[in-house]
């Protein structure tokens, strides 16, 4: 049974670090492209980053590009997202979630182009 168990999140000054892992356990995970979300409360679900599968390339909201990284280890299945320089508004729930690519179309950045989701992490930036 396909599961994302994420990782990592918690309570951060601003300008500080964190990185978030998310580990999915679906078949050909090489084949799948992993994006991360974030969720206010209230608010709907938005976009963060992207990698994809066959080269990996990476994509990034404005808000985050610079700041955060998205990187891939297929030998553990899992995706990690860098986050620095941390700004209080960007305290959220993240999210991460799986699709297996198979067409041209990307970057994925809509909530129902992904198959499997995470449970999702709390980010704190605060002083």
């Amino acid at each position: 049974q396909e599961q994302v168990v994420q990782s990592g999140g918690g309570l951060v000054q601003p300008g500080g670090s964190l990185r978030l892992s998310c580990a999915a356990s679906v078949s050909n995970f090489d084949y799948h492209a992993i994006g991360w979300f974030r969720q206010a409360p209230g608010k709907e679900r938005e976009w963060v980053s992207c990698i994809g599968s066959a080269d990996g390339s990476d994509n990034y909201a404005e808000s985050v590009k610079g700041r955060f990284t998205i990187s891939r280890d297929d030998a553990v299945n899992t995706v990690y997202l860098q986050m620095n320089s941390l700004k209080p508004e960007n305290t959220d729930i993240y999210y991460c979630a799986t699709f297996q690519q198979g067409g041209s179309y990307w970057p994925a950045i809509s909530i129902s182009d992904y198959d499997y989701w995470g449970q999702g992490t709390q980010v704190t930036v605060s002083s």
